[in-house]
């Protein structure tokens, strides 16, 4: 069966940003509605190793969220609720922190800004 043109449109990426963190790889894409409007796709997608030295099978558990635009303000304020209330919980010099590595380049405004553990910005302008 032949895929129409929307339907391929749907899945494209159009900016992408991947956190490798240990076992897993949080992927962050912009992706095109057939509407051609943009809404963010978040996937968690997490190794496991099955089986003994010689029948040793790797699969990947993923698991994603789709976030619409218009949710985008009300997503925002939650979710900084959330890391405001960890950090007032779980100071932090008492974080215990994997190795991260974002794979995307900084933009020329990332590059000059320290960053600390729990830095944090989101901005959706409309």
């Amino acid at each position: 069966m032949e895929h129409s043109t929307n339907d391929k449109r749907e899945q494209e990426i159009v900016f992408s940003r991947a956190i490798k963190t240990g076992k897993r790889i949080y992927y962050l894409d912009v992706k095109r509605t057939r509407t051609d409007d943009l809404f963010l796709a978040i996937t968690e997608s997490k190794k496991r190793v099955t089986g003994t030295d010689e029948n040793v099978q790797v699969t990947f558990e993923k698991h994603k969220i789709f976030l619409y635009r218009e949710d985008f303000e009300k997503f925002t304020v939650a979710l900084q609720d959330v890391i405001d209330f960890v950090r007032q919980a779980l100071p932090e010099d008492e974080v215990k922190l994997a190795p991260t590595d974002i794979t995307d380049e900084p933009t020329d405004k990332e590059e000059e800004t320290p960053r600390s553990k729990f830095d944090f910005h989101m901005d959706f302008d409309m």
